[in-house]
């Protein structure tokens, strides 16, 4: 009864926002598979539907440039993962899989029938779950500074290696390690700004994140993708673009240069142009 009363509210401020014609941002909530609140704001008309997903340890807020940009042509929706932002901790196992069951639900509960799954970082191999999770509804999936190397897999020793630090002093690793992402001569307040913030992420949640992350089975979830992959990636590194045309069905790259993993928030203009180029491919003419 309770989903039942979610679900209806979630298409009921979806269809305030389509009949109102104004471009504005309403908040809702939503119960993934395993019960935990997903927290998602929703803005913007028009098909298809761009569904924005954060990083590790980062949440919707990360994509505010592009919130403004893309809902005047779009519904557009940014979702907290769960674990993130605003969305519930009551989770036991923050895998990628209930990450992606997350995305699922909130598609799912506003009754979206065309999407693009916009996914940075982690959210790449996330909104690969949630296409495959959506038969019918995911007209393709866009990577943000992702799928560099889906054929590439760490010895578990060498995980164990690098969460150990996660586990010894989480916020001051995180901050080194979020700061190592970004290019020399980039924005100081904006690099400070995203330091900080990931940092502040629950440890358990962000261990268990990355672990889970680290350890994906490429060719088990991206094996089963069946809509066109194309990603916006920086060039350092490369990406390994035939290793996606071997996993994926339709892989494409989209390069930006000079800018480090927050593309997104580095140089919105320009990424947002890139972004366009993007769904005007998987979506022509819409």
């Amino acid at each position: 009864m309770r989903t039942a009363i979610l679900k209806n509210t979630a298409m009921a401020i979806l269809l305030v926002i389509l009949l109102s014609g104004r471009v504005f941002a309403v908040e809702g909530m939503v119960r993934s598979d395993d019960g935990l609140a997903i927290s998602y704001e929703v803005s913007g008309k028009g098909e298809p539907a761009l569904v924005f997903v954060h990083g590790w340890s980062c949440d919707r807020g990360y994509w505010k440039d592009q919130i403004s940009h893309f809902s005047k042509e779009h519904v557009v929706v940014a979702i907290d993962l769960g674990g993130h932002g605003r969305s519930g901790l009551d989770r036991g196992n923050w895998s990628i899989e209930a990450f992606g069951a997350d995305v699922a639900a909130v598609v799912e509960a506003l009754d979206l029938k065309k999407v693009i799954l916009v996914g940075h970082s982690m959210g790449g191999p996330v909104a690969a779950i949630a296409s495959n999770l959506l038969p019918g509804r995911v007209a393709g999936i866009i990577g943000v500074d992702t799928f560099k190397s889906l054929e590439s897999k760490l010895p578990e020793g060498q995980i164990a290696f690098f969460l150990q630090n996660f586990q010894t002093d989480f916020r001051s690793f995180t901050k080194s390690f979020a700061a190592s992402m970004f290019p020399a001569g980039a924005d100081t307040a904006l690099a400070r700004s995203v330091c900080d913030d990931m940092a502040s992420a629950p440890p358990g949640v962000g261990i268990g994140a990355m672990g889970n992350m680290l350890r994906l089975d490429a060719r088990k979830v991206f094996g089963r993708v069946t809509v066109p992959v194309i990603a916006i990636n920086t060039d350092r590194p490369p990406t390994d673009v035939e290793a996606g045309r071997r996993l994926l069905k339709s892989f494409e790259v989209k390069t930006m240069t000079g800018r480090g993993h927050f593309l997104m928030m580095e140089d919105p203009a320009g990424f947002n142009a890139l972004l366009e180029e993007a769904v005007e491919e998987m979506a022509p003419g819409k």
